[in-house]
Formats: C-alpha cells, sequence, structure tokens
C-alpha cells in the first residue's frame, strides 16, 4: 500500500502527463506520399537517441544506395535497417534508465523481455509496409530517416 507521501507525489506526476498530453498538437491526418516531400526542419522539441558507429555506418550504406541505385530489394534492406534502429531506440530509452536506476537483474530481465516482444511485434507491422513500398515511397521513409540523424 502506498504511504501518502507517495501518493500524492504519484498524484502530481500524473496531473502533469495529462495536462502535457493536451497540450500536443495533432498531427495533420493529410501527410505528402511522394518523394517530393521534403522534411521541414522544426522548432518543435525533439527526443532522439544515441546508436553505435557500426549502427550509423549501417544507416548510411543503406540510405545511399537507396537514393543512389533504384533496386527492387531495398525495401528489405530498410525494413532490416528501420528493424535495427527500432532496437537501439528501445534500448537507449526503456532498458539503459533500469540499468542506470540500478533496478536489480530480474526486473532488467523482465524489461528486456517485454520490449523485446514490442520490438519483434512493430518491426514485424513496420516490415509487411515497408517491403511493399516503391522506390519513391522508400525515398520519403529515407528523407525522414535522415532528417532524425543528427552529426
Amino acid at each position: 500500500m502506498a504511504t501518502p507521501a507517495k501518493s500524492s507525489t504519484r498524484s502530481a506526476a500524473t496531473a502533469v502527463v495529462k495536462t502535457a498530453a493536451r497540450d500536443v498538437v495533432p498531427v495533420s491526418a493529410k501527410t505528402p506520399r511522394t518523394a517530393k516531400a521534403k522534411a521541414a526542419p522544426s522548432t518543435a522539441p525533439s527526443l532522439r537517441f544515441y546508436h553505435s558507429e557500426l549502427l550509423r555506418e549501417k544507416t548510411n550504406t543503406v540510405l545511399s544506395a537507396l537514393e543512389t541505385q533504384p533496386s527492387p530489394h531495398h525495401g528489405e534492406a530498410i525494413a532490416d535497417l528501420v528493424t535495427h534502429l527500432i532496437e537501439a531506440g528501445m534500448d537507449y530509452y526503456f532498458l539503459k534508465p533500469l540499468k542506470q536506476a540500478e533496478v536489480g537483474f530480474l526486473a532488467e530481465q523482465s524489461a528486456r523481455l517485454g520490449m523485446s516482444g514490442a520490438v519483434k511485434l512493430v518491426s514485424s507491422v513496420s516490415r509487411k509496409f515497408i517491403i511493399r513500398m516503391d522506390h519513391a515511397q522508400l525515398l520519403v521513409v529515407a528523407t525522414h530517416i535522415r532528417s532524425l540523424a543528427v552529426s
């Protein structure tokens, strides 16, 4: 059972989150679907994650190949890349803080198992869409990924 101090702290945190959620501006339902759509630089707040140099090299290699040589095999490569980026992001946003907080081996492993299931689900859904995209649509995805990359 929660103590009154913990309960009031939790209530305050919940109120802050609910207030922040109301202030979120919804994304427009109409999004351009062609390669002509450019990623507009945004001044909105963002959360990005750090990943390995090896993953960065792979990202640049896959995106450069897509941008320079049209091929029907790029969908598979982009889908694989997206899976690796999802794994790196989930690790950075969710598992790394648990490790830093020293929640314990069992809690970390439970979280890792849950994140693994989430990554598999999201990756399988995104893969189904990505591999069916034509070259112009894949270029839009590549542009978006590049817009997320910060040097």
